[in-house]
């Protein structure tokens, strides 16, 4: 079955953040109940794959000042009928930062999100985006180019927390990296 790959990856995945481990749940009862979870045409939701994405050399990781929301988040997007979600994160990276290599730095999924996408989108009602994340890497030391979906890019240090902007699960992503070991 298409699902498989998404839903090990699911039932493997624990955190201890509340939040998260309802979000867990809400996917894990999204994924069983609908048939096309992975396409865009999925009226109710859909599944999209993003990362945690960080500097050749750790030091930093790369946001985006996202165009239709007009805040800043991790980078990823639509998984397109994809049930792959780590192979959608990977190509969103490279798309949305312009880096030409991109790897896996941690097996498994870093972190999840179940959120409303908003405002009403190409004729679509408000639905649910089931965002999986994924911990990557920038392979070596390039300039990011800004792709038409961003209105910017720019590099959060691990000593600048409080640059980090008000959005939960961006914040909590970068807890996770920060405490991270090296």
């Amino acid at each position: 079955m298409h699902r498989n790959l998404a839903l090990e990856l699911l039932k493997n995945y624990s955190s201890v953040d509340p939040y998260e481990q309802e979000d867990l749940q809400k996917m894990l009862d999204f994924i069983a109940k609908e048939l096309n979870c992975f396409d865009n045409s999925c009226e109710s939701g859909h599944f999209t794959g993003s990362c945690w994405l960080e500097s050749f050399d750790g030091k930093a990781a790369l946001l985006t000042h996202h165009k239709k929301y007009g805040e800043w988040f991790q980078l990823g997007g639509h998984a397109d009928g994809n049930p792959d979600l780590l192979s959608v994160a990977l190509r969103e990276a490279r798309e949305e930062s312009g880096f030409s290599k991109i790897e896996l730095v941690q097996a498994g999924i870093f972190d999840i999100g179940v959120h409303p996408n908003l405002p009403e989108d190409k004729g679509f009602p408000v639905h649910y985006h089931y965002d999986v994340r994924f911990y990557l890497r920038a392979a070596k030391d390039e300039p990011f180019i800004v792709s038409e979906e961003s209105f910017s890019l720019k590099w959060i240090y691990k000593n600048e927390e409080d640059k980090i902007p008000n959005n939960y699960d961006v914040k909590r992503m970068f807890k996770k990296w920060k405490n991270m070991q090296p």
